[in-house]
C-alpha cells in the first residue's frame, strides 16, 4: 500500500511560489500549490512506505532554499 501525506510548508516572505515550483519537481510529489493562511505551500506526496516518505521530506524537501518549517500529515486509510 502506498503511503500518502500532506506536507504543510512555511517559507520566507515572498518565496512561496518559488518554493512550490521547486517542490513540484521532487519525485513522489503529486501536487504543490502556494496558498494563503498560516502555511505558504501545501504539498501532496506519496511513497512506498513511511521511511521513504520521511527521507523525501528531510533529504529533499526541507533542503529547498526558502523553506523555514514543514509539518507532515500522513493520510489515514481506514
Amino acid at each position: 500500500m502506498v503511503v500518502q501525506a500532506y506536507i504543510l510548508v512555511q517559507t520566507e516572505v515572498g518565496k512561496a511560489a518559488e518554493v512550490a515550483t521547486a517542490i513540484a519537481e521532487v519525485k513522489g510529489v503529486t501536487l504543490a500549490e502556494d496558498v494563503t493562511g498560516p502555511y505558504d505551500v501545501i504539498v501532496r506526496a506519496e511513497a512506498k512506505h513511511v521511511d521513504e516518505l520521511g527521507e523525501m521530506v528531510v533529504a529533499q524537501i526541507q533542503r529547498i532554499d526558502g523553506i523555514t518549517r514543514t509539518l507532515t500529515c500522513p493520510v489515514v486509510h481506514l
